[in-house]
Parts: structure tokens; C-alpha cells; sequence
């Protein structure tokens, strides 16, 4: 039971490696073609640099969260 347990939690972790990053891509991709106001703009560009630092701070639930936030003023999937 414990080694099933420790397989989904690496798996979570390994997941979350590869998305936040690519979530970070989509967010750059979006940004220079995005209709969106100034402000939002430097919403999302706060929002991802956050995403970022969490990532590499190994904070995944956070990055997870503002990525999202990211992602959603800017309409992409």
C-alpha cells in the first residue's frame, strides 16, 4: 500500500515537472497576440514569473494555481 502511495506522488511530482513548463510555453506563445488590456498583460506576465519561481522552488500546487490564473485572462488551453 505504501509502494502504490509512493508511485502516485512520484508520478504527481514527474507530471508536474513537465506541465508547468509547458504551461509557461503556451503562456509566452499567447502573449505577443493576446487582445487583452495593459493591465491584464502585466497580470500575466506577474502570474507566470510567480509559476515559474514556484516550479523551481518545487512549490508545484502553487505554480499549478497561478499558471492557471495565467492562462485563463489569456483564453488558452
Amino acid at each position: 500500500m505504501l509502494i502504490a502511495i509512493a508511485l502516485v506522488a512520484l508520478t504527481n511530482v514527474a507530471m508536474a515537472q513537465s506541465k508547468h513548463p509547458q504551461d509557461v510555453q503556451k503562456i509566452n506563445a499567447a502573449l505577443p497576440t493576446a487582445k487583452i488590456t495593459p493591465a491584464q498583460r502585466a497580470q500575466v506576465i506577474k502570474l507566470r514569473n510567480e509559476g515559474e519561481a514556484f516550479h523551481n522552488a518545487g512549490q508545484h500546487g502553487k505554480a499549478e494555481g497561478v499558471l492557471e490564473q495565467a492562462k485563463a485572462i489569456l483564453r488558452v488551453r
